[in-house]
C-alpha cells in the first residue's frame, strides 16, 4: 500500500467502525481492553486521530503532549459520536495529504522521522481499534487483503526493532538458539518467519520451517498477532513448539 492508499484508509476504515457500532451501548465493555467501554475506546481512536494530526500539521520536533487519547473518561449515555469520529479522521487524512509522504516530523523510537509513519501507523491503528470496537459490539469484523497484509508486515517490523531492548530489556529473553516461529495464511499467498537466533529479532514475509507454525486465515493471524484473538480459538491450527509461542505472545503487545 502506498501513502494516499494509507491516508484514505484511515478514513475507510472510521466509516467502517462507525457503522459496525453504530446503536452500540457506549457502556458496554470492550473484551479485548477490559479496562474500556465502547465510549473510552472510541474517545482514544477520534483523540488519537486528532493528536497525531496536530503532531503532522504543525511538523513537530518533539512529542506532543497526548492527553486527549490517554485520559478517556466522558459520558457514555448517549450515541455512538459518529459526527465527531469522521470529522477527525477527514482532517487528520487531509492534513497528512498536504504535507505529502516524506515531510519530515517526529515519530515515536525515533522511526523514519516522516508523516509516511503516521499514515501507516494510524491505518493500522484504526483498523485494529475496529476490530475492537466490533467486539464490544457483536458486529462482525472483515477486513481487504491488501489491508490486512499490511497490518501484519507493519507489526513485523516494528515487534523487530531493537529499540525494544532498551525499553524493555527483559524482551532479550525472547532470544535463544532453535527459535523460530512461522505463521502462514490459510486463505491468501502470505507467511512470516520470526527469527529469534540472534543477537536481534529479525522478521521477513517468507515461508521457512520454524520451532513452531501457526496457520490460519489471513483475518484470523492478523487478529492473533495483535493479541486481539487467542491462538487456541477454532480455526487456528498451532503445530510444534507451542510453548515457545506462548512465550513469544507475553512480549509482543502494542498497538
Amino acid at each position: 500500500m502506498d501513502f494516499t492508499s494509507r491516508c484514505t484508509g484511515i478514513v475507510t476504515q472510521t466509516e467502517l467502525l462507525t457503522t459496525g457500532v453504530k446503536g452500540a451501548d457506549l457502556r458496554g465493555r470492550v473484551p479485548s481492553c477490559p479496562d474500556w467501554t465502547l465510549g473510552m475506546l472510541l474517545r482514544h481512536i477520534g483523540g488519537g486521530h486528532r493528536w497525531a494530526g496536530e503532531t503532522v500539521r504543525t511538523r513537530a520536533t518533539g512529542f506532543l503532549p497526548d492527553d486527549q487519547l490517554r485520559k478517556l473518561d466522558g459520558d457514555d449515555s448517549g450515541e455512538v459520536p459518529v459526527d465527531w469520529l469522521l470529522e477527525g479522521a477527514h482532517r487528520f487524512a487531509d492534513t497528512l495529504l498536504a504535507a505529502g509522504p516524506d515531510r519530515k516530523v517526529w515519530t515515536p523510537l525515533e522511526l523514519h522521522g516522516t508523516t509516511s509513519f503516521w499514515a501507516r501507523r494510524f491505518a493500522n491503528e484504526t483498523l485494529i481499534h475496529r476490530a475492537d470496537a466490533t467486539l464490544a459490539a457483536g458486529t462482525e469484523f472483515a477486513v481487504a487483503e491488501e489491508v490486512a497484509l499490511d497490518a501484519v508486515d507493519e507489526w513485523m517490523e516494528l515487534d523487530a526493532l531493537p529499540q525494544h531492548f532498551e525499553y524493555n530489556p527483559k524482551k532479550r529473553d525472547l532470544l535463544g538458539p532453535g527459535r523460530s516461529l512461522s505463521f502462514e495464511a490459510t486463505d491468501a499467498d502470505a507467511a512470516w518467519f520470526v527469527d529469534l537466533t540472534g543477537d536481534v529479532i529479525v522478521s521477513s514475509r517468507a515461508h521457512e520451517k520454524a520451532a513452531v507454525t501457526v496457520r490460519a486465515s489471513l483475518t484470523d493471524l492478523l487478529l492473533a498477532i495483535y493479541l486481539r484473538k487467542s491462538v487456541h480459538s477454532d480455526g487456528i491450527e498451532i503445530s510444534g513448539d507451542k510453548d515457545l509461542l506462548e512465550f513469544w505472545l507475553g512480549y509482543i503487545g502494542f498497538g
